[in-house]
């Protein structure tokens, strides 16, 4: 259930919109690697889903401790990858985190902030997937850096009901 309002433009000026606000957003938000997140994530995700006709997501203390549980073991592990090296899967991580009901999950590696990090998962029809999903009202967006002074970030959203 995708509906395009105004196309690339659109998208183009919205997202141009959303690196201004994370000028003002840079730093403030990200208290430390992975705290706080998800408040850096909400402005992004409301222009997003908005743009497709949409309800908001609203950051969810559960799904954020989900997101940087994954965050943080990418960056221990140094891979980018849905599943751990305890052999948990997502569905197991997402149960053991009293994730229920449906979910799914975003993740990157790079030296970004938000707007980059929003703009590379809208430009992957998978990702872009998972955030334009009608069922989930909810997320958790973390981030661990990949070494300590690192400008590089493992970063994790959880999606959910």
């Amino acid at each position: 259930m995708t509906r395009r309002i105004g196309g690339a433009a659109l998208r183009a000026t919205a997202l141009g919109g959303l690196m201004l606000l994370a000028a003002c957003q840079t730093g403030a938000n990200m208290a430390g690697d992975g705290a706080g997140a998800s408040t850096a994530g909400i402005a992004y995700l409301q222009t997003i889903r908005s743009e497709y006709g949409l309800p908001p997501l609203q950051p969810d203390a559960t799904l954020e401790r989900a997101a940087l549980q994954q965050a943080a073991f990418m960056a221990r592990s140094g891979k980018m990858e849905h599943t751990t090296g305890w052999g948990k899967d997502f569905a197991a991580r997402m149960n053991d985190n009293g994730v229920a009901g449906a979910a799914a999950e975003n993740i990157a590696h790079g030296g970004m902030e938000p707007a980059k990090l929003f703009s590379m998962w809208m430009n992957s029809e998978g990702h872009r997937r998972n955030m334009l999903d009608p069922r989930f009202g909810k997320f958790g967006l973390a981030y661990v850096r990949e070494s300590k002074g690192s400008d590089k970030r493992y970063w994790a959203l959880v999606l959910g009901k």
